[in-house]
């Protein structure tokens, strides 16, 4: 019998579930939405109720519903969670409070006890581990921020003063699986609960841009453009320490290896949704919109005539006080370039990010591998290779993370004997966009100005800033 792998894929606006095969082909699936965050408290964003949860439920009953294979060729289940998540824990495994989110300003700061029944302080994964298995494990691979994980060896930190820095003792902390280690078996109650059958074995992958980019395929000498909510530029390598601030290092979803993560847009692809929006006449209309938009930013030459976009829709951490800007309109743009600005914004943007980690590595990092939302858009892929100047590769799954997930299942289930087999056999290779010499051209150009735009309106911005500030306490 072909095993067939479930994958649940738990993100930032919603709970995707599918059920490979074992050459990655998606044979069924199923998506549900997360209710917006709860940031009715100024500083905090919690999922409301048990609303992680519900969502995974309900996906896994959906997905299971559209399989046309018999439950019992499911060999095992792959799990991944939103990172930077906190979940507190009753000792019987329940939610104390809602799950906080990666916006919530706590999950930046130690633990600081405010229920006297938290009994354990966990990420998502291993908040949605214990729903499943009963079991107190979770991924080590999903730890990153305030925890007192040793980022060597991906184990419980050996120092004394890194719990008492992060206010979380010990014995609060659930046990720790590498990618691909076992989590525990579905139980009977989550088996009634998700329709997922009772005893299947659940393994352990990482945080969801590290098993998203397992599931691109993306290995070191490539870059992986992200084009989600949230869009950065990742490769990875050997090293769990960063060579300067351009990029970032966490955990990947493969054992012994790092994820090198760059500066990223923090409302990345849903600039794009809020400008379809701004232009949807009525409830129906975002599919053919978005296609007429495609279609007529197509014909437009690059650069936008002279339209640029600062695609800061919402501020980075380390400059608050930034704002989003379109510059350039003289008249002479319409719906087309505004739509065609944000999306060479956006490849502007990372492609310098991607120079400043390459200059950091030390090497010039090709293809790009392309996945998210985004990477559906011919005239995004486009843009993407000809601002990069390099191949651009669009992934072949809509959900690679799902992939991701499935393989770190496919390799701990033993499927496949190991990482690099694994990934050949369920990863293809999806098309890819050459270069167009006079785009390419025409965008170093752009560039030429676009690089030291936010010097010209980061002062700006803080007058802004502060003049709001005024005004408030006015």
């Amino acid at each position: 019998m072909t095993p067939y792998l479930l994958a649940v894929d738990n993100g930032s606006q919603s709970t995707k579930v599918t059920i490979f095969d074992a050459r990655g082909r998606a044979v069924a699936s199923a998506r549900r939405p997360l209710k917006p965050y709860d940031t009715s408290v100024p500083g905090r964003a919690v999922h409301p109720g048990d609303d992680i949860w519900e969502s995974i439920k309900d996906a896994c009953r959906a997905a299971l519903a559209r399989f046309s294979g018999d439950p019992a060729g499911i060999a095992a289940v792959g799990l991944c969670t939103i990172r930077f998540c906190r979940a507190l824990l009753a000792a019987d495994g329940t939610l104390t409070e809602p799950v906080l989110s990666w916006m919530d300003e706590r999950v930046s700061r130690p633990y600081v006890p405010a229920n006297p029944k938290t009994r354990y302080v966990t990420t998502s994964s291993g908040y949605i581990t214990h729903r499943l298995t009963g079991q107190f494990t979770d991924a080590a691979a999903n730890y990153q921020g305030v925890w007192p994980i040793d980022q060597d060896t991906a184990t419980w930190s050996g120092d004394p003063a890194a719990y008492v820095r992060t206010g979380m003792p010990r014995d609060m902390l659930f046990d720790l699986v590498p990618p691909g280690g076992r989590l525990g078996q579905v139980t009977a109650a989550a088996a009634r609960a998700t329709g997922i059958p009772a005893g299947l074995p659940v393994y352990a992958t990482a945080n969801d841009k590290a098993v998203e980019a397992l599931g691109s395929g993306l290995g070191e000498g490539t870059v992986l453009l992200s084009l989600g909510t949230y869009i950065a530029a990742m490769t990875t390598g050997p090293s769990a320490r960063s060579a300067d601030d351009s990029y970032w290092v966490n955990f990947a979803a493969r054992p012994g290896k790092y994820l090198y993560e760059s500066t990223g847009i923090r409302r990345g692809m849903w600039m794009v949704s809020w400008y379809r929006g701004v232009l949807e006449g009525s409830p129906g209309d975002e599919t053919h919109l978005e296609d007429t938009l495609n279609a007529q930013a197509s014909r437009l030459a690059p650069g936008s005539n002279g339209l640029l976009t600062l695609p800061d829709w919402l501020a980075p951490g380390h400059a608050a006080w930034r704002r989003g800007a379109l510059l350039g309109f003289d008249g002479s743009q319409g719906r087309a370039h505004i739509y065609r600005s944000i999306l060479e914004g956006i490849a502007l943007t990372m492609a310098n990010n991607t120079a400043a980690m390459e200059k950091a590595l030390g090497c010039r990092l090709s293809p790009v591998l392309v996945s998210g939302g985004g990477s559906r858009s011919d005239l995004m892929m486009q843009i993407v290779a000809d601002v990069f100047d390099r191949p651009a590769r669009r992934t072949t799954v809509p959900d690679a993370a799902g992939l991701g997930a499935a393989i770190c299942a496919a390799v701990g289930h033993g499927i496949y004997p190991d990482w690099d087999q694994a990934t050949a056999a369920m990863v293809a290779p999806g098309h890819q966009f050459t270069t167009d010499a006079p785009a390419v051209r025409a965008y170093q150009q752009v560039n030429k100005i676009y690089a030291g735009l936010t010097s010209v309106t980061d002062p700006l911005f803080r007058s802004m800033a502060d003049a709001l500030q005024g005004l408030k306490r006015a």
